[in-house]
């Protein structure tokens, strides 16, 4: 039997890249059910893909479970913009069928209201110094590089996954200073808006508490952390770490269904990668 929940939320995908979990966050997919499923930001990563990255059958894989979601399902997807796929904002607002994408939403479920954003536009940094954020990202990327290095070195010892990036994170304190304002300010901006909490996104850090009130939550990323967060049908979130999830037991009790064709995309009208001129960032939010 599949998990049901109301409403799953994942964000920083980074499709096109090569730290991209993909095949992990198609294995978590099948292992729930849900009413909605919001990506909220960086799930296409254009920035790397106007660089050095690329397009895999793999990353086709995620869109393919997302559209078997809708139809077997009935599950309705709200796809927000963030910064690595701002490319998106040609095109938002846009509803098709059970698809949205959007560029931010107020959520309200159980008597409570969350403001939903991927958090990028509170970032003065990748908002005001694009080529800030750009060299931020370049040594990400190589973070990453020699994370996946080093990480080679340590399964072959039989040692278990170590996150370089999450350690330096947490050891520059300018760093850590940054997360802790962050966070700080999308709760005062949820307040602002009248919502109980926050959702969101952008830094790579789950987490799933109270701030002044206002309940904060971050889905993390599938670079890394590989985690989700998950509303029940009572109104209660929690935060799933795919490491921790245990597919024997859930596979076991899995009737596997008849090998279906893969869903083909296409033809689509042509989005560059490239920012567009005209923002309209002042828009309401959508509301569920």
């Amino acid at each position: 039997m599949k998990t049901k929940f109301k409403t799953i939320v994942v964000s920083d995908v980074h499709l096109g890249t090569k730290g991209s979990k993909s095949k992990e966050i198609v294995r978590f997919l099948k292992q729930y059910e849900c009413e909605n499923l919001i990506l909220n930001g960086d799930i296409i990563d254009g920035w790397q893909l106007k660089k050095s990255g690329s397009w895999k059958r793999k990353h086709t894989r995620f869109f393919n479970k997302v559209i078997k979601m809708m139809e077997n399902h009935d599950t309705k997807v709200f796809y927000l913009r963030g910064n690595h796929d701002d490319f998106l904002d040609q095109i938002l607002p846009l509803q098709i069928g059970k698809l949205s994408i959007i560029q931010d939403m107020i959520y309200e479920s159980n008597g409570k209201k969350f403001f939903i954003t991927h958090g990028d536009v509170f970032d003065s940094i990748t908002t005001n110094l694009r080529w800030i954020a750009y060299l931020g990202d370049i040594g990400y990327t190589f973070l990453l590089w020699l994370n996946r290095a080093l990480n080679h070195y340590r399964i072959k010892r039989g040692l278990p996954y170590f996150s370089l990036s999450q350690y330096v994170k947490g050891k520059v304190k300018s760093a850590v200073s940054y997360i802790d304002q962050y966070e700080e300010e999308l709760a005062k901006m949820a307040r602002a808006k009248g919502c109980d909490g926050i959702i969101c996104g952008h830094i790579h850090k789950a987490e799933n508490r109270e701030i002044d009130g206002i309940q904060y939550l971050n889905s993390g990323d599938w670079v890394e952390t590989m985690s989700a967060l998950a509303e029940d049908h009572e109104g209660n979130w929690q935060l799933i770490y795919y490491n921790e999830i245990n597919f024997k037991s859930a596979e076991d009790h899995v009737i596997l269904p008849i090998q279906e064709p893969e869903v083909q995309f296409g033809p689509f009208k042509e989005v560059s990668f490239y920012s567009s001129e005209n923002k309209d960032l002042g828009q309401p939010p959508f509301r569920i």
